[in-house]
């Protein structure tokens, strides 16, 4: 996903320099929700489908070099019967669900539990999901369920935390 910044046609376009209203107005455009456009029930959805070369990827970030990620014959005789993805790769859709959808961009990462249930493997189509279960406007928090899947089978679940911008008065 890439970001792209709209530059508003005026005195910038012109040659002259930016009004700062003018940069008020295209750093707006970025932001996400604020915490008094968030109800609960609202939700949002981040679908990938994870190929061999995000998880060698993936463990090059990670450190995470376990061979059941990385190594076929060594993941064959594991209980998985072959190489799955990193769970974190997976939970990892969480994060891109909550700072570029729901809240979006402009929301802090609190906390976050996980429950994995189920490998995935490249080829799979992981989605991620989150839906508010709770606003907290004296603490500027959102609480969230959230959710991977792979069909209609869950892969992840868990709960999440997040502070979310207020609008300046």
């Amino acid at each position: 996903m890439t970001a792209t910044l709209r530059v508003p046609p005026g005195p910038a376009a012109a040659g002259r320099p930016p009004d700062p209203s003018e940069a008020r107005a295209t750093m707006d455009e970025l932001h996400g929700y604020y915490l008094d456009d968030l109800k609960v029930g609202m939700t949002a959805v981040y679908a990938k489908t994870i190929t061999d070369a995000d998880i060698v990827l993936f463990a090059g970030i990670s450190g995470d070099i376990n061979p059941v990620h990385l190594n076929h014959e060594f993941a064959s005789e594991t209980m998985f019967e072959g190489r799955i993805a990193h769970g974190m790769l997976s939970a990892s859709f969480i994060s891109t669900v909550i700072g570029t959808k729901l809240p979006g961009p402009g929301a802090i990462y609190l906390s976050q539990t996980l429950k994995f249930k189920a490998p995935v493997r490249a080829g799979d189509t992981v989605q991620a999901r989150t839906t508010i279960t709770e606003v907290v406007p004296e603490k500027r928090r959102v609480a969230m369920r959230t959710v991977c899947s792979v069909g209609d089978k869950v892969v992840i679940e868990g709960d999440a935390l997040v502070m979310v911008p207020a609008r300046k008065a």
